[in-house]
C-alpha cells in the first residue's frame, strides 16, 4: 500500500491506477472496471459496448488504459469507436510519460483494442488455431482470435473450410494438428467442430454461430449439435467469441507454463 501511495504522491501513477491497485477495481460514472482480472484470472477484462452509450464505453476504456495499459472492447460500433478515439486522445494521465496509445477498430469483429505506448502484450509459447466454417462465421471467429491473441497466444486463422466440401477441411488437417488448442466456429447445423475434434489430438472448443435459418436457425442447431457431439470437445454459447477465445487463451497459458517447468 505504501508503495502505491508514494507512487501517487510522486506523480508516477494516476488516481485511477492507485485505486485499482488498492481495491482491485477502478470506479467510474459508467461502472466499476475490474483492473485486477488479468492477474487473478489470466485473461484481460473486456468492456462489452452493447447496451452502453458511446460515452460510457469511452469512459470505461480510458479507465482500462489508465489502470492496465490497454483496453479490449467487444460489440463496438462506429459510434463507440469514435468516442473511444476522442477520449483516448484527450486522456491526461498526469504522469511524466505520454500515453501515445494506439486505437484499432475492427469493423468486421466489432472490437476495439487500445494499447498504451509502454504496454507489452504477453507472449506465450502456444498456438491457437481459429477455424471458421464459412465466411459468415468469420466475424465471431475473429473475436475469439483477438481475445486469445491478447492473452498472448500465437494465432493461426483458417477460414471457409465447412463440411459442405470435406476436402476443404481435410486439406488443412495437418496444419490444424500443429496447434495446441483449436477453436472451431460454425453456424447452420454446426457439424464442423465435431469433424475437427475427430481429427486432432489438441483440445477443441466449439463456437456455435447464429448463421443459418429455418427450424434450427439463430445458432440453435449448431449449439445442440456441439453439445450432442460424439467427438470429445468443449462448447461455449452461441456467438460467444470472447468466451471461446478466453478459454483457448487459458489453455495456452497452461501449456506455456508447463513447457517452462
Amino acid at each position: 500500500m505504501r508503495d502505491t501511495l508514494e507512487a501517487l504522491d510522486a506523480g508516477e501513477i494516476g488516481v485511477a491506477e492507485a485505486e485499482s491497485r488498492l481495491a482491485g477495481y477502478a470506479t467510474t460514472a459508467a461502472g466499476r472496471f475490474d483492473a485486477a482480472r488479468e492477474g487473478r484470472r489470466g485473461i484481460p477484462e473486456a468492456i462489452l459496448a452493447e447496451g452502453k452509450t458511446p460515452a460510457e464505453v469511452a469512459a470505461l476504456t480510458t479507465t482500462a488504459v489508465e489502470t492496465t495499459g490497454r483496453a479490449l472492447v467487444t460489440r463496438a460500433d462506429a459510434d463507440d469507436a469514435a468516442a473511444i478515439r476522442t477520449a483516448v486522445a484527450d486522456l491526461d494521465l498526469d504522469t511524466p510519460d505520454p500515453l501515445d496509445a494506439t486505437v484499432d477498430h475492427d469493423e468486421r469483429t466489432d472490437t476495439v483494442v487500445v494499447h498504451g505506448a509502454g504496454f507489452e502484450r504477453p507472449a506465450l509459447d502456444a498456438t491457437v488455431a481459429v477455424v471458421a466454417a464459412g465466411t459468415a462465421d468469420a466475424a465471431v471467429a475473429g473475436e475469439a482470435a483477438l481475445v486469445a491473441r491478447e492473452v498472448g497466444a500465437t494465432i493461426d486463422r483458417i477460414d471457409d473450410v465447412g463440411v459442405a466440401n470435406l476436402d476443404r477441411i481435410l486439406d488443412q488437417r495437418d496444419r490444424i494438428r500443429e496447434a495446441d488448442v483449436v477453436v472451431v466456429a460454425a453456424g447452420r447445423e454446426g457439424a464442423l467442430p465435431t469433424v475437427v475434434a475427430g481429427l486432432v489430438a489438441a483440445p477443441v472448443i466449439a463456437l456455435p454461430v447464429s448463421t443459418g435459418y429455418g427450424v434450427g436457425g439463430e445458432g440453435i442447431a449448431a449449439l445442440e449439435g456441439a453439445l450432442q457431439s460424439c467427438s470429445v470437445l468443449t462448447t461455449v454459447n452461441v456467438d460467444a467469441g470472447f468466451v471461446a477465445g478466453a478459454q483457448a487463451g487459458l489453455i495456452a497459458r497452461a501449456i506455456d507454463s508447463a513447457s517452462d517447468s
